[in-house]
C-alpha cells in the first residue's frame, strides 16, 4: 500500500468516526426526571404533568400493575376525577382519565406516554361541547 493511499484511508476513517460521533450525540436520551433505574415501566408515568397550552396539571400517582392509578387534575383548582386507569398497548402506556364535575360532565383524556420524549400525547374529549382536541403533557419540573 502506498503512503498516499494510507493517508487517504486514515482521513476517511477519521471522517467516518466524526460522523458516527455526531450521529450518536443527536440521539435523544431520557430526561433526568424520566424513568429511573430499577423502576417498573408503569412507574415512569408517576408525577405532575403540565399541559403547556393552558397550564392545566394532571398528577398521576399510586400506579399499580393491575391498571389502577390515582389521578388529580387542576385547572387551576381541582376538578373531580371520576375514573382513571392505565393499560399497556404494545410498547406504550395509555392513560385514561374521566371527569365528573361542573363544566366537565364526562370529559376525558386518552393519552399515551412516550418514554423517549418523556411526555404524553393524545386526546381531550370536551363532553359539554362534544369536541375532541389534540393534547400534549410534559413533565412538570
Amino acid at each position: 500500500m502506498s503512503c498516499e493511499l494510507k493517508r487517504k484511508s486514515s482521513a476517511g476513517t477519521a471522517i467516518l468516526f466524526l460522523m458516527l460521533l455526531c450521529l450518536l450525540s443527536s440521539i435523544p436520551v431520557l430526561a433526568e426526571s424520566g424513568p429511573k433505574s430499577g423502576q417498573k415501566d408503569e412507574q415512569w408515568i408517576e408525577g405532575k404533568w403540565l399541559r403547556p397550552d393552558g397550564g392545566y396539571v394532571l398528577e398521576l400517582s399510586e400506579v399499580k400493575q393491575d391498571g389502577t392509578l390515582r389521578a388529580a387534575y387542576f385547572n387551576p383548582r381541582p376538578i373531580h376525577v371520576a375514573k382513571a386507569d392505565w393499560k399497556r398497548i404494545v410498547d406504550r402506556i395509555q392513560v385514561f382519565v374521566e371527569f365528573r364535575d361542573v363544566n366537565y360532565p364526562g370529559s376525558t383524556y386518552t393519552i399515551i406516554y412516550d418514554p423517549k420524549q418523556d411526555q404524553f400525547t393524545g386526546y381531550y374529549f370536551q363532553a359539554a361541547l362534544g369536541q375532541t382536541f389534540d393534547v400534549l403533557f410534559v413533565r412538570k419540573q
